[in-house]
């Protein structure tokens, strides 16, 4: 007979009292792998942050892994360490470009254009598009649009209440159609 498959939510405390990276945590590590990294891909933007990311996310995981309390899913647990991870690494990011010499933007303004309309049927790159919003409005729409999260996942991930959630959404929505009026359409 097949053995039951345990629950996150059973490895996790089991991770917990195992007090190292054995089977449980392991399990873990593998059943999450995947997503931690779409989701970093998607809030980092590029194949090497992202992996640099997941695994300091998986890292974080492993050094409070006592810490899971049970109060949500294990999953969503998971995905805030890895939206906070990101959003981390995204403001550090962030400084360190301000800190570039104006020649530099430059350089970079030119190895980021938005893709021709007439390449791709897309007047203007949404990556670019998104980059206007903060970090945490920017990890939101992506979350909620790219990811199908829900408004109750995306509440706990962002420590937020649903009502607060949908409303950064639709504010962040509402700043976005301002902004490119011509690209957003209802």
């Amino acid at each position: 007979m097949n053995e039951p498959v345990a629950t996150d939510e059973q490895l996790a405390a089991e991770a917990k009292r195992e007090g190292s990276d054995g089977p449980a945590f392991v399990e873990l590590l593998s059943r999450y792998r995947d997503r931690v990294w779409r989701i970093c891909y998607r809030l980092l933007g590029n194949e090497h942050d992202a992996q640099d990311a997941a695994q300091e996310v998986f890292v974080r995981l492993f050094t409070n892994r006592g810490k899971f309390a049970g109060r949500s899913k294990y999953s969503t647990w998971v995905h805030g360490v890895a939206v906070r991870t990101c959003l981390t690494l995204r403001r550090g990011r962030g400084r360190r470009q301000r800190r570039v010499g104006t020649a530099d933007d430059a350089t970079l303004e030119g190895e980021s254009k938005p893709i021709a309309a007439a390449d791709t049927g897309l007047s203007l790159d949404l990556n670019r598009m998104l980059e206007v919003l903060d970090e945490e409005d920017r990890a939101l729409l992506i979350l909620k649009y790219a990811e199908d999260y829900n408004y109750d996942e995306l509440a706990a991930i962002f420590e937020l209440s649903v009502s607060a959630c949908k409303m950064r959404i639709s504010r962040a929505r509402e700043r976005l159609k301002q902004r490119f009026p011509d690209q957003i359409n209802e």
